[in-house]
């Protein structure tokens, strides 16, 4: 399956530049330790820029998949625009790797469409924080399945 979402019209406001580096830089330790965050399953995914070339590591939810892959969804705060780790994982599905549960993973990174995806929208949006996502935009969050490699 293909990475196909495009930006949507409206969404919430993402902080992004120095300030979100300095954030990043200071929960993914605390992932990496705990394999949690603000009451929550998290990992560090860490894609390989489609421009720069350079890694780029960003903490993130997941919930489990129901084959044991992990999901994830590509929600930036509700934003018009999906998140720059997206198009990263777009240029380069088979470049990614994840750090939960104590372990380093090498992943395959699919975008999840039709059944599959609003099964596990499904499961998902039972969440408030990211059903509250999906209310700020007209985009349709992307929910990406990450497997082993």
């Amino acid at each position: 399956m293909s990475f196909e979402t495009s930006a949507g019209t409206r969404g919430g406001r993402v902080p992004k530049g120095p300030f979100m580096r300095i954030v990043n830089k200071v929960v993914a330790p605390m992932i990496r330790r705990k394999g949690q965050f603000g009451g929550m399953n998290a990992l560090v995914l860490t894609t390989v820029g489609r421009k720069s070339g350079q890694e780029r590591a960003t903490p993130l939810a997941w919930f489990p998949g129901p084959d044991g892959s992990w999901l994830i969804v590509a929600s930036a705060n509700g934003a018009v625009n999906n998140p720059g780790w997206y198009h990263n994982l777009k240029a380069n599905p088979e470049k990614a790797r994840i750090e939960v549960g104590g372990k380093t993973v090498e992943v395959r990174a699919q975008q999840l469409h039709g059944d599959e995806r609003a099964q596990a929208w499904n499961q998902i949006s039972k969440n408030e924080r990211f059903a509250g996502y999906q209310e700020k935009t007209d985009r349709e969050l992307p929910i990406i399945k990450l497997t082993p490699r």
